[in-house]
């Protein structure tokens, strides 16, 4: 039994009469809402004094403000349980005044249920009981209707009839004698609406006013007010500026003991913003698993369309379908036709994916398009009238297809960057249904131009890769006009406008921080694993460990603003062919430019080049760990058939000379194809042409540099293999495997004329940038050597998976060999294939004599490859996989 209960220093037990216990119990309510875990053990106080005391009112009241704190920690069955016996105890002795304060709050605890209905009835209810209610000061029986008012205004939000909601919000927020709570609530949910309809600069406005007012009222509402905040933010496009504020949100919700369900699904619309789908999906899932143990059903519903919506996004449309129609059951029960009409837009939109439109899915979503234009809901408008116009168009109605994605267009152009490139999208693809492929040529550029303001504001290589997304669709909509009716100068310039923007971008190189954190952590922010999804990113990934030291090194070659034009392409490759890859409605196209002439060419459907890709490199992960020689015999077969398939399909159609010296700009799937084993002459590889040009600028070095030479722990030959480097690179800087450490590694890289890199390679298909080489006190990976500007102006990755980058959508490409060229490194030698490492040596060491005799790498290379024995199954696989990059 609690002996004394203190307000303040203001002793309780035995000396506050029954009134002051009533005052003493209404005020811990309030302060239950802003306070939750520090006002618990005194509410139980009261309810304890008051059952002993036996004062109904003051029970009542502080039963209520118990249930306050379950709410806040969604323990909704305690809150339901608490909130009844308060409704009974006042019905029983006749307190109309505290019956519709405790009526109030149960309106609340039913919204959060997902009884709407409910909710309704008691607000009514508690009107009914406030009017029969006898005396009772002015200031609180206003102050209490307008807490009423509020939940109405609240229950209009979540039905999604926002301008109601505005307009009730902007009605009370005149109203004298509101409290604080109300006021920081009206001004909170009044953001929000604004943000719904794209008025981003008041609805910051208005929650910047609520921040300030709930600073003063404790951790739990600041926290919620800084997390609306936080959300508008990203959805005005400030993506690490919103993801760094969040980040202090989870830290005050962990602090004030409340769950962060909320906060999960305000996570996962800022990932999903990034592209960082599996983060999104295991954000949205965390939140809706949370709800749903909570019995939190109105934020249930809100979590699962968000998950419905992101594995729509990941290409799941059949399990999008099934979370959408179970959303969409919950959310007609509840009454909320605006999220009703979310779940069964996803459900149109998973339809279209499979290839199963239905009929009335057009119409079925141009309804769902006026109602949320309507309530003032300006993207979900945009996006329902766009899937509107995609099922007419899947459904044969050209006509109504037009109309729906003009709307589109129309409502986005008002709306923040990312939902003006849909809105670009739309107008593109309307410009294509009346056969102006000039207009949907002149759309899909505006909108990459909106795009690259978006990327641009994004602090590292990955996140710009990942933005790219978001115009894949623009990107594929010119690239197929521009094959129909364009020249090859003209396709070639928006293949360029559409690729490779995180290899061309220049980020600045990142301090490292004094006295950092040696430790190997396995999951950086930027990339959260499922398990670790409340690690939020603050603003950037953070800088590199101590071990790695920051160079001074901006990177020195050339980057045009625009890509180049065919006369300066020709001027850099000096007679090289370029063969610029593309992928445009399901078939691969090539650029090819020579010297003399420049022309299009069709290599035919995706299914001709990835079957056999995929199983040439099946067979090269056998011939490298073969269980005998006949599985060898049979693997190396297997492996030369699939080589002569895509020769066949890839570089026959070219019209190229066999000694032609060629430079490949694969896309997608073909930045694993061997390309070396494709052609007899020279082979370089790029991300674009305009990345290539770039390194041809800092090819010839302003003056000699080091070679540094590398062995790491653990793999087999690596010490060997450099000790035979270092006799035809007299004086090189060697590591060997027991000396290899990270901090001295990465400073002799930094300065390096050559580098060769003889580690074990720990790839990271999931998050390519948080592949590693492993040295020998620990793991170094991509990120941290970018972040930290090291670049070699030319290197060797020996081991295998080295340089198998990652393609993502919007045709970039991620990885160790992305990210050197982009920090400044002009030429890479590097093992494309994720195949089992292999010895190397007589390969390595034939390169680095041509390397040293002058030739570039690519000229070196193919050199190399001519001088192994590829009859054995490691030299095969060595002649097969191993590729140079760039121009040096």
């Amino acid at each position: 039994m609690v002996e004394a209960v203190s307000d303040g220093a203001r002793p309780l037990l035995g000396t506050e009469g029954a009134h002051d216990l009533v005052i003493h119990a209404r005020r811990l309510g309030e302060k239950a809402s802003s306070d939750p875990a520090g006002v618990e053990a005194e509410v139980r106080g009261v309810i304890a004094l008051a059952e002993r005391a036996k004062d109904p009112e003051a029970l009542a009241l502080a039963l209520r403000a118990l249930a306050l704190v379950h709410r806040f920690r969604w323990e909704q069955a305690d809150a339901s349980r608490l909130v009844d016996r308060a409704i009974g105890l006042a019905v029983r002795h006749g307190l109309r005044f505290a019956e519709a304060e405790i009526r109030a709050t149960r309106a609340v605890v039913r919204q959060d249920r997902g009884d709407i209905a409910g909710a309704r009835r008691d607000v009514a209810a508690a009107r009914a009981a406030l009017a029969r209610a006898g005396g009772g000061a002015t200031d609180e029986r206003a102050r209490l209707d307008s807490s009423l008012e509020l939940q109405l205004a609240v229950i209009a939000q979540n039905a999604g009839r926002h301008r109601e909601a505005e307009a009730r919000y902007r009605a009370l927020a005149e109203r004298p004698f509101l409290s604080e709570g109300v006021a920081l609530r009206v001004a909170n949910n009044l953001a929000l609406v604004l943000a719904a309809r794209g008025a981003y600069v008041a609805a910051l406005a208005a929650s910047e006013r609520a921040v300030a007012v709930a600073t003063a009222q404790g951790p739990a509402v600041a926290a919620m007010a800084r997390q609306t905040h936080a959300w508008i933010v990203v959805r005005q496009g400030r993506l690490a500026e919103g993801m760094a504020e969040l980040d202090e949100v989870a830290a005050a919700y962990e602090r004030a003991g409340i769950p962060l369900g909320e906060y999960d699904i305000e996570l996962a619309d800022a990932m999903a913003d990034l592209r960082l789908l599996p983060e999104a999906i295991a954000a949205a899932r965390s939140g809706v698993d949370e709800f749903a143990a909570a019995g939190t059903w109105l934020m249930w519903v809100e979590a699962q369309v968000r998950l419905a919506r992101l594995h729509l996004a990941a290409g799941e449309p059949r399990l999008a379908a099934e979370l959408a129609a179970e959303v969409a059951a919950r959310a007609g029960a509840q009454r909320r036709a605006a999220w009703t009409d979310r779940a069964r837009l996803v459900e149109v939109e998973a339809r279209l994916g499979l290839g199963e439109p239905a009929g009335s899915d057009a119409a079925s979503a141009r309804r769902a398009a006026g109602r949320f234009e309507r309530s003032g809901d300006l993207a979900d408008a945009a996006h329902a009238y766009l899937v509107a116009g995609r099922a007419a168009l899947a459904t044969g109605r050209p006509a109504a297809a037009r109309t729906a994605l003009a709307a589109a267009g129309r409502i986005a152009a008002r709306g923040p960057l990312l939902l003006r490139v849909r809105g670009r999208l739309s107008l593109a693809t309307a410009a294509r249904i009346d056969g102006d492929g000039a207009a949907a040529v002149r759309q899909a550029g505006a909108g990459l131009r909106d795009l690259a303001v978006h990327r641009d504001r994004l602090p590292t290589m990955e996140l710009r890769a990942l933005a790219s997304g978001h115009g894949a669709e623009l990107g594929e909509i010119g690239l197929a006009e521009l094959l129909r009716d364009g020249t090859p100068a003209q396709t070639l310039r928006w293949m360029e406008r559409t690729r490779a923007a995180a290899v061309l971008a220049r980020l600045p190189v990142v301090e490292a921080e004094h006295g950092a954190d040696d430790g190997r952590a396995e999951v950086a922010p930027w990339r959260l694993a499922a398990s670790g999804v409340r690690s939020v990113p603050a603003g950037e990934s953070p800088a590199p460990r101590g071990g790695v030291p920051p160079t001074a090194r901006s990177g020195a070659q050339v980057v045009w603003a625009e890509p180049p034009g065919l006369a300066q392409l020709r001027a850099g490759l000096d007679g090289r062919v370029l063969v610029e890859t593309g992928l445009c409605e399901g078939r691969y196209v090539a650029v090819v430019v020579r010297l003399r002439g420049a022309r299009v060419v069709d290599l035919g459907p995706r299914a001709a080049v990835e079957e056999p890709l995929q199983a040439l490199v099946f067979a090269l992960r056998r011939l490298a760990s073969p269980r005998s020689s006949a599985a060898a015999q049979a693997a190396r077969v297997n492996a030369e058939a699939r080589l002569r398939v895509l020769r066949d399909v890839l570089v026959a159609p070219l019209g190229v000379r066999p000694d032609d010296e060629l430079v490949v700009a694969p896309v997608g799937p073909l930045h694993g194809v061997p390309w070396s084993a494709l052609h007899d002459g020279p082979v370089s590889l790029a991300p674009s042409a305009t990345a290539w040009l770039a390194t041809a600028g800092t090819a010839t070095p302003p003056r000699p540099g080091a070679t540094v030479l590398v062995a790491g722990p653990g793999l087999a030959g690596a010490q060997e293999e450099v000790d035979a480097l270092a006799a035809v690179h007299p004086g090189a800087r060697l590591f060997g495997a027991a000396d290899s450490r990270v901090a001295p590694v990465s400073a002799a890289l930094a300065s390096a004329d050559l580098a060769h890199l003889a580690c074990h390679g720990v790839p990271r298909a999931d998050n390519p940038m948080f592949s590693s080489l492993v040295l020998a006190d620990g793991a170094v990976t991509v990120q941290e050597l970018h972040r930290a500007g090291v670049a070699p102006r030319r290197l060797v990755l020996a081991s295998c998976h080295s340089g198998a980058d990652v393609a993502y959508a919007g045709d970039e490409v991620l990885g160790f060999v992305s990210a050197m060229l982009a920090r400044g490194t002009a030429g890479v030698v590097a093992n494309i294939a994720a195949v089992p490492d292999v010895e190397v040596v007589d390969l390595m060491v034939g390169l680095h004599r041509r390397l040293a005799a002058g030739d570039t790498m690519a000229r070196a290379l193919h050199a190399a490859r001519g001088g192994i024995d590829a009859r054995t199954p490691a030299g095969f696989v060595n002649w097969c996989t191993f590729s140079a990059h760039g121009a040096a």
